[in-house]
């Protein structure tokens, strides 16, 4: 009886012990958000002679949160993405401000696909160039995507025993056939017909790429690579081929092979770099540098994006979407359909809007979805014009809703296309019966009432059905494009078949018009509506901050169990991702077949 109570007395305890905790970390929490909103809600002062630091080593996103709040909660916090609207617009106002001296580019790991890094290079070429102030580089260790950004400045640096990695692009897949093969799960994977280059499934049914695939991703690989080479050759003054002998040869092996080969202009460590922002950006050598970070820049200022005017009397609007495509509202990094549509609805019903720009960096996702949005993008044209700006990526679903917009710029190093669609249905009838003892038995009302179900296979005549249905989703998606694009069904059909592009190759065969970033898509749509004053508008409209702190740290939970699982290796990190992402996919799919990561 006396063990009894004590570890009954002992459980008690432990129990008050963990409540008091909570409730400490929970006032904790509250006080950390109230002085968070204070402080992001505060205008902030930059010093004269201050110097903007650039570090770009969170997640880059199209769009900056509302509220840009960084918290610390023990093992879990909630970090601000850098938004790519926010930065071009901070590096835009520091060029004619005038406490602004110059560019630090502090790089490390930079997280942001082709087409974002090259709107920020373009950018920072556009300071140097319109504004005069020089733009200063540096880094303990290049990758390929940080150091295609430093060769926007005026001098790259890096440090004695850091490292530049310059070994060319790949394309690394992870195929499951062998692993379903021992778990007795067959993939019924089902795309358009003559869909060769929808390869999605293919790392589900496939221990090797097809030749279609492999022959779409040497272009695709080839076509960023020549985009790299020729902004890098420019900067440096290296001719292509000699860059390509470096990579080819992984003739970088340290800091001074970097020098030696011209791809950096010094070895230095960071207090000579602090020593050298000093004399080119004609500081006080007896102070020290005044760096004043992003996120407190933006809030310095009330600007927007280039063109824009506060007190603009007509408005034009931005509207972004990014992410996976599905039906119902949208979500951490997903473009729900509802949430969507009701945004380009708000926009065309909105007198005081003239002008639509749609931003899309979308892999797609749902085919339903997709037309959902596709019409209200429809109807907008009927009413303004509309201008599509692609990022990263595109193509297939993200290609869908863009279509029917009165222009489509993409940057050259855009992936877009992937015209077709397909369908998954896994067939898990020997998993249950021959590895988990589960056996299934059905009554139905009717012959296909069970029709996709996991539990068996599809026959042969639902497999026709269902073949059906992605043949016909696939037509119309290619009677979408036609009309949007002025284009034959035989000539989409050329074009299509899953197959993807870069942005250039895409304004070569009609699917894009312009090459060009955000800003240009915006000025041409201000062109288009005859806009000189006017204010950018941005939707749909954000989350307050404590709805999208709870997201934030639910993502970060979610993110700290699966580490915790899984370990740090990125790729089976993503791979995990990905296989999530498919588990949730329902009815017919437009999405493009891989996924890309900058490295």
């Amino acid at each position: 009886m006396r063990q009894f109570l004590k570890f009954m007395f002992a459980s008690m305890l432990g129990t008050l012990l963990v409540g008091v905790l909570l409730i400490f970390l929970f006032i904790g929490m509250i006080a950390a958000i109230g002085a968070g909103i204070a402080s992001s809600d505060k205008p902030t002062r930059v010093e004269k002679n201050s110097v903007l630091h650039l570090t770009l080593d969170k997640e880059i996103v199209d769009r900056s949160s509302k509220d840009q709040l960084d918290l610390d909660l023990g093992p879990f916090t909630s970090t601000s993405a850098i938004g790519l609207n926010s930065l071009l617009a901070s590096i835009e106002h520091a060029k004619t401000d005038d406490h602004i001296k110059g560019i630090f580019l502090d790089l490390g790991m930079v997280d942001g696909g082709f087409a974002t890094l090259r709107e920020i290079r373009n950018k920072l070429e556009e300071f140097k160039t319109e504004s005069g102030k020089p733009v200063v580089a540096f880094s303990e260790f290049y990758t390929q995507g940080s150091y295609y950004i430093a060769t926007a400045a005026n001098a790259i640096y890096l440090q004695p025993k850091g490292d530049l990695d310059y070994r060319g692009l790949r394309s690394e897949y992870m195929f499951y056939k062998g692993l379903f093969e021992k778990l007795d799960i067959e993939v019924q994977f089902i795309r358009g017909s003559n869909n060769d280059f929808k390869s999605f499934g293919e790392v589900y049914t496939e221990d090797h790429m097809s030749p279609a695939n492999r022959a779409q991703i040497r272009q695709l690989l080839n076509g960023l690579w020549d985009e790299h080479l020729s902004a890098v050759a420019g900067s440096r003054k290296l001719e292509p081929a000699r860059l390509n002998t470096i990579a080819d040869s992984l003739l970088i092996r340290n800091a001074d092979l970097a020098m030696n080969f011209g791809l950096v202009d010094g070895v230095k460590y960071r207090d000579e770099v602090m020593a050298e922002l000093k004399t080119r950006m004609e500081l006080d050598a007896t102070k020290d540098v005044e760096l004043v970070e992003l996120g407190k820049y933006a809030r310095s200022f009330k600007g927007g994006m280039k063109g824009s005017k506060r007190d603009g009397k007509d408005k034009l609007a931005i509207i972004y979407a990014q992410g996976g495509i599905s039906s119902g509202k949208s979500s951490d990094g997903t473009i729900g359909s509802e949430t969507l549509a009701e945004a380009i609805r708000e926009a065309r019903e909105d007198s005081s809007i003239k002008a639509i720009v749609l931003r899309v960096n979308s892999p797609g996702g749902s085919g339903l979805a997709s037309e959902v949005i596709w019409r209200e993008v429809k109807l907008a044209t009927g009413v303004k014009p509309v201008v599509v700006s692609m990022g990263d990526v595109a193509a297939s679903g993200g290609y869908y809703i863009a279509a029917p917009a009165n222009k489509i710029f993409a940057e050259p190093t855009t992936i877009t296309g992937s015209i077709g669609v397909f369908g998954i249905i896994p067939n898990m009838k020997g998993f249950f019966n021959n590895k988990l003892g589960l056996t299934f038995d059905v009554e139905k009302t009717h012959t296909y009432a069970d029709m996709l179900t996991v539990s068996r296979p599809l026959t042969p005549a639902e497999k026709q059905i269902f073949q059906q249905m992605v043949d016909e989703f696939y037509d119309g998606f290619k009677e979408r494009v036609a009309e949007g694009r002025k284009l034959t069904l035989a000539q989409v059909d050329s074009v299509g078949r899953g197959r993807v592009w870069t942005g250039t190759d895409a304004k070569k065969i009609g699917l894009v018009d312009e090459l060009g970033g955000l800003e240009d898509a915006v000025k041409a749509a201000a062109d288009m509506a005859g806009l000189v004053d006017y204010k950018a508008v941005e939707l749909p409209e954000q989350k307050d901050l404590f709805q999208q702190l709870m997201e934030d740290l639910n993502s970060q939970a979610r993110a700290w169990v699966t580490t915790q699982w899984l370990g740090e290796d990125a790729q089976l990190l993503e791979q995990y991702r990905l296989i999530r992402e498919v588990k949730g996919q329902v009815g017919i799919q437009a999405r493009m077949p891989f996924d890309l990561m900058v490295q």
